[in-house]
């Protein structure tokens, strides 16, 4: 063989080898990461996540094998990957209070009935008494939506919680939400595995987004109107509770990149445009800039440049001034 083709033969094969090396690493590190958060028994997940990881790392190091290492890796990583898969949720845990019921819903011609309606009485963020209602709407009244947009730290990620507007009947607000066991906090990073359930909490605006604008430290709350027509609020709603339902019966694991608040709402807006092709952004999955894409796609109110229509949006001094009003929600629209 030619020099500058053994060459070339010679860096292709160490970067095929280098590919197949970061694959096996990456296999090997979800894998090792599966087992830490899920292992069904509590006590041994350290041992099951060390034991694997030593284990196939040890496989790189040592075997010469590069086929084999990979097969060995492939084949260890799909077997960790099927358990995986097989975890069942579950609507039977020792939840936390603020998600201990799951909201279901009956339709009787144009009337709505929501059960296990959230209104919960907040002291502090810890300190709260949760409110169980029922509440009845009329679909005939259902008038838009808005949609709130809650960062805590980087721009890049938010949480969005989508409000309908019943007009004097008042507003329906929709948060998809991890659900937690008594003693858990969120993790960014289990949430990308099966250590949460997920939750669709339907509750009153005091609710759901003063928890975020008045009690929450460090919470920034933005309230935008959208140009959702009522036949397309009514979709979204009727979609959002049909799939609250579903779960109340099929229990669902939260994952932070392929099911998670944000994926949940693009899936329902979907059902708006029957026929039409949906498309794709990646500010779906970085949802800071979620706010940011509907306005590029017409689908928020306001014909000011987006940094003052952004600017015009945010909420929580508003919502702290009205705090526990009766009227909260008028008030954080005044201004």
């Amino acid at each position: 063989m030619p020099t500058a083709a053994y060459g070339r033969w010679s860096r292709s094969r160490m970067l095929g080898r280098g590919v197949a090396c970061l694959a096996e690493f990456l296999l090997i590190s979800w894998a090792t990461t599966a087992l830490f958060f899920d292992f069904p028994i509590a006590a041994a997940r350290l041992a099951a996540a060390v034991i694997y990881g030593s284990l196939f790392l040890s496989v790189l190091v040592i075997s010469r094998d590069h086929r084999r290492k990979l097969g060995v890796t492939i084949v260890a990583f799909l077997c960790v990957l099927a358990w995986w898969l097989s975890l069942p949720a579950s609507n039977s845990r020792n939840w936390q209070p603020d998600v201990a019921k799951t909201a279901w819903a009956e339709v009787h011609g144009d009337n709505l009935t929501i059960h296990n309606f959230r209104n919960c009485d907040y002291r502090t963020e810890t300190d709260y008494t949760p409110h169980w209602e029922t509440k009845t709407v009329s679909l005939s009244q259902l008038r838009g939506l808005d949609v709130f947009i809650t960062y805590w730290g980087s721009p890049w990620i938010a949480h969005p919680i989508v409000s309908f507007d019943f007009g004097d009947q008042g507003y329906v607000a929709m948060s998809v939400e991890t659900r937690k066991e008594v003693g858990e906090s969120y993790s960014a990073i289990r949430g990308f595995f099966r250590y949460y359930e997920l939750i669709y909490i339907v509750s009153d605006e005091r609710d759901v987004v003063r928890l975020r604008t008045n009690f929450r430290n460090g919470e920034e709350v933005y309230l935008y109107h959208t140009r959702a027509t009522p036949e397309q609020a009514r979709i979204i709603f009727l979609h959002y509770l049909h799939r609250a339902n579903e779960m109340r019966e099929h229990p669902e694991w939260y994952n932070a990149l392929t099911n998670n608040c944000t994926t949940n709402i693009a899936h329902h807006v979907a059902q708006t445009r029957a026929g039409k092709e949906v498309r794709w952004d990646w500010r779906i999955l970085l949802n800071g800039k979620a706010d940011e894409m509907m306005y590029e796609r017409g689908d928020l109110l306001g014909d000011l440049p987006f940094a003052e229509l952004k600017k015009n949006s945010y909420i929580n001094p508003i919502a702290r001034a009205t705090d526990v009003a009766a009227d909260f929600s008028t008030n954080i629209r005044k201004r």
